[in-house]
C-alpha cells in the first residue's frame, strides 16, 4: 500500500525505517508545508517497506511517500 503525502512541502523529517512495525496513527514523516509541520500518519497498521522520500526533499501534494505491507 502506497502512502501519499497531503501536502506539497519540504520533508523535515522521516520518523520510520524499513522493516519497522506501525500501528494506524503512527507518524511517518514530517513535512513543512507554508510554515506549518504536518505529519504524515499512517493510515493502517503493517510493516514499512519502503521510504519513498528523503529529508530535504520537495514533495509535491499526492507524491507516495512510504509503501507499507498490511
Amino acid at each position: 500500500m502506497r502512502i501519499e503525502c497531503e501536502v506539497a512541502g519540504r520533508v523535515i523529517r522521516v520518523e520510520v525505517a524499513p522493516g519497522q512495525r506501525i500501528e494506524a496513527g503512527d507518524p511517518l514523516l514530517l513535512v513543512e508545508c507554508m510554515k506549518m509541520e504536518i505529519p504524515l500518519l499512517a493510515p493502517v497498521p503493517g510493516r514499512v517497506c519502503e521510504i519513498l522520500v528523503a529529508e530535504g526533499e520537495m514533495v509535491a501534494e499526492g507524491q507516495a511517500a512510504v509503501r507499507i505491507e498490511r
